[in-house]
């Protein structure tokens, strides 16, 4: 009974893990008190999160994958958690003196970089606590780096002197947005600035004090993770799983076209989401007129739906196969989006925003099992790291490019439907995707 409970304690310590790192996805709340506080374009605001996700997924999570499978997780889960929390304190820190080079390297890199690592760490050593569950499980731990999100959402807009900026922001934005010929109530509101000419100082304590929370809260919870002794487990369970230790090394994994589908599938099932995430404040607004400071709060509330998808599709997936749940999730994203770039009522637009998020998360909820129904769970950290980068590269190209496009052609809604065309396409995907045979796996353990 106790290797039993063990699991769950160690699941538990996971997701606190996955809470903390996943309020990289609050990036939103940044956007327009960055934007106004050093007089930025959005462009330059949204370099410094995607450089961050694609630390996270390309780097860290390869770095993570590779450590923990010589070392052991708790080690790789400490040291992710520790770079984690340091980014966003030299990132409040420095930024005001060194700029945006500054936050990227902070935040971006060395944050991004502990992030990946701290994310990998908690997805394989579940999967190897919970080999008859794995979606579910995955989906639980996963799960909780999208509430981290949901929690930062609703924590840090309502902070006083925070509040008081973004407002102030959103005014500014507002007043450039209307040109020269600005009704006198908007401009006057604009150089009002209520938190005074250092009002930017809010917003870099608040990355200061969560980095701290960061290490004080995580580094406990990443000292708990530890792998199973699987013959032990196997034993205990109701349902034996066997052959757990089986599965092909990262070597043989880049040679199989079933990496390459899962990556493309991970790939168009990010972008998606991983886009709205990164200018939800903005396009929101720029979709309904809504006061930016008014619907953060708002969509921290929809950003539950990350999380949440990850519990809803993962569950479903043990049910229907992680095949029919990427093809589904694909066509549920295609045709909300087709339907989004024309939406400008809130309640609508948050509805279309609630679905992407919870078949982005769901994405993230589903691959854990998918990737180890494919190649196994012998070398599941650096396997699974190495799929992972595709979210790295859609976490770059994605937000990158829509930032731009509202540069310059100060709208959104031009890119969700070429967006919905890449998902229409993906469908095909997951039927291309055969898993290999269970005797080639084991034959390719190492």
């Amino acid at each position: 009974m106790r290797l039993l409970r063990d699991r769950w304690t160690i699941a538990i310590a996971g997701s606190i893990v996955m809470l903390l790192i996943g309020t990289i996805y609050s990036w939103a709340i940044f956007t327009e008190p960055l934007l106004v506080g050093f007089d930025w374009d959005l462009t330059t605001v949204t370099w410094a999160y995607a450089i961050a996700n694609f630390s996270l997924a390309t780097l860290g999570t390869v770095i993570g994958g590779l450590w923990q499978d010589r070392v052991g997780p708790r080690r790789v889960a400490m040291t992710g958690v520790g770079l984690w929390g340091i980014g966003n304190v030299l990132a409040g820190l420095g930024t005001p003196v060194y700029g945006a080079p500054w936050l990227y390297v902070t935040y971006g890199v060395i944050g991004g970089v502990g992030a990946g690592m701290a994310y990998i760490t908690p997805l394989a050593v579940v999967s190897k606590w919970f080999p008859e569950r794995r979606g579910l499980a995955g989906g639980l731990v996963v799960g909780g780096f999208g509430l981290g999100a949901f929690i930062y959402n609703q924590w840090v807009p309502r902070l006083a002197s925070f509040h008081a900026f973004a407002v102030h922001a959103g005014h500014v934005i507002a007043a450039r947005l209307s040109g020269p010929n600005a009704p006198l109530e908007t401009t006057l509101r604009a150089a009002a600035d209520p938190a005074g000419p250092h009002g930017i100082a809010a917003v870099m304590h608040v990355f200061v004090a969560s980095g701290l929370v960061f290490l004080i809260v995580g580094l406990p919870a990443a000292s708990l993770l530890r792998n199973p002794p699987d013959h032990r487990l196997s034993r205990r369970l109701s349902t034996p799983v066997k052959d757990q230790g089986a599965g092909y090394a990262p070597s043989k994994v880049l040679t199989m076209p079933q990496f390459y589908l899962l990556w493309l599938q991970l790939f168009a099932n990010v972008i998606a989401g991983v886009t709205i995430i990164s200018n939800a404040v903005v396009i929101l607004a720029d979709l309904t007129r809504l006061p930016p400071a008014s619907i953060a709060p708002i969509f921290g509330i929809v950003s539950i739906f990350n999380a949440l998808g990850r519990f809803f599709w993962g569950g479903i997936s043990d049910r229907i196969g992680c095949q029919g749940t990427f093809a589904a999730m694909f066509a549920v994203q295609a045709l909300t989006l087709f339907l989004l770039s024309g939406v400008h009522q809130p309640a609508l637009a948050l509805a279309g925003f609630s679905v992407v998020l919870l078949c982005c998360g769901g994405g993230f909820g589903t691959m854990p099992s998918y990737s180890a129904q494919c190649f196994g769970t012998a070398h599941m950290g650096m396997n699974y790291g190495l799929v992972l980068s595709a979210w790295g590269f859609a976490g770059l190209l994605g937000p990158i490019l829509v930032a731009r496009a509202r540069d310059l052609s100060g709208s959104f809604a031009g890119m969700m439907p070429l967006i919905a065309i890449v998902l229409t396409v993906s469908v095909i995907l997951p039927f291309l995707t055969r898993k290999p045979p269970r005797s080639l796996q084991q034959a390719a353990a190492i």
